[in-house]
């Protein structure tokens, strides 16, 4: 699935990706193309081929080149598909609107309030910056992804001011259930220290846009009952997809260096994102990963309907099991091979946590970040 979109994979009981575009063989270039020019740029991809002649004479391709294409014209299929569906369930199509918005003083929590701050996310390797909190530059933004209430989408970015412009890195963050971008913050800050553009979104439902400690869990069961919305990962798929035609639209951001990621739901969000938009060159994943057809067929999708009301606790992860990550591992591991870019895909399983993100993840993702964004 992933190398379907030109990815780089790194997968802790959490899956990490990175996309990069890799050279063909001289006897084959391949370009995306857009298919409808007034579509949005991540629905609208689609692959052409040509071969090269050499004294007028087509260079043959070999069966696993062809494998290849096959592949790639499958995923843009699929992409193409997604897309619609997330089309199909939007009530008119609104241009994109950027707002200035305020800081958020008070941020709501969902749930279970959680801890004041987190030593897992203060383990981020940071800067030592004098004067660090002066020359941080904060943006409070708001997108306008379509039409109602949940159409606007709260943006925090973080940066270290520059005297001139120039183009960086940037990352998105995604905050799991029941959190907010505030929670995220010492994230933003550790990566914005060191020269990445950091940003993070409120996922529908969450922070600025719920307004009781219920609002998300009342809107997955209204969606379960009225099918009206797709609040749980595909709603804010699209927000994320608004997001890449804002971040590409900036001149402080390398377009070609966008990276993602999220814990548990953010997670989701993050992997599903990669999939469809193109222009996330770089997913992080964190605890949230999941075959969700092998969960229904082995009867192992009731912590994942748990976690709407309370924790499941346990040394294994119940949302993310082992197992069920089996299927999604091999298959992407055989797209890599295929692909000739073994490499570029990694596991990294942490033994007795639950489900919870560690030290060591937030390191390991920092440094895989670097290695394919500031390269």
């Amino acid at each position: 699935m992933f190398i379907l979109s030109n990815t780089n994979f790194l997968c802790f009981n959490l899956l990490f990706l990175s996309l990069q575009s890799q050279s063909s063989p001289t006897t084959t270039t391949w370009r995306r193309v857009p298919s409808n020019p007034n579509s949005s740029a991540s629905s609208s991809l689609c692959y052409k081929h040509r071969s090269h002649c050499v004294n007028g004479d087509s260079i043959s391709l070999d069966r696993r080149k062809i494998e290849e294409m096959d592949a790639v014209d499958a995923a843009a299929k699929l992409r193409s598909k997604f897309f619609s569906l997330l089309s199909s369930r939007r009530s008119a199509k609104v241009p994109l609107e950027v707002k200035p918005a305020k800081p958020v003083k008070e941020p709501l929590y969902q749930g279970t309030p959680p801890p004041k701050s987190s030593e897992v996310m203060e383990s981020c390797p940071k800067a030592d910056i004098p004067n660090f909190k002066q020359l941080l530059n904060e943006e409070n933004l708001c997108l306008t992804t379509e039409e109602g209430e949940q159409g606007h989408l709260p943006v925090l970015i973080l940066s270290m001011k520059e005297s001139t412009l120039s183009k960086r890195p940037a990352i998105v963050f995604l905050h799991s259930t029941n959190k907010c971008k505030e929670w995220v913050r010492p994230l933003l800050e550790a990566y914005a220290s060191r020269g990445y553009v950091a940003v993070a979104i409120d996922s529908r439902y969450h922070g600025e846009r719920a307004k009781t400690r219920t609002t998300y869990a009342d809107a997955l069961v209204s969606s379960w009952k009225n099918g009206d919305t797709m609040p749980f990962i595909f709603d804010t798929v699209w927000d994320l997809v608004k997001l890449a035609d804002y971040l590409t639209a900036r001149d402080d951001i390398d377009h070609s260096k966008i990276g993602i990621t999220g814990e548990s739901l953010g997670g989701m969000h993050a992997w599903f994102a990669a999939f469809l938009e193109t222009r996330y060159s770089v997913v992080v994943p964190i605890i949230g990963i999941q075959g969700f057809r092998w969960a229904v067929d082995n009867d192992k999708w009731q912590a994942r309907v748990d976690s709407i009301r309370s924790v499941f606790e346990g040394a294994e992860d119940p949302r993310c099991p082992m197992a069920g990550l089996d299927v999604t591992i091999s298959k992407t591991c055989r797209a890599y091979e295929k692909a000739n870019c073994a490499d570029n895909f990694k596991v990294i399983a942490e033994a007795g946590i639950g489900h919870e993100m560690t030290s060591s993840m937030v390191k390991e993702a920092s440094n895989w970040f670097d290695k394919y964004l500031k390269s």
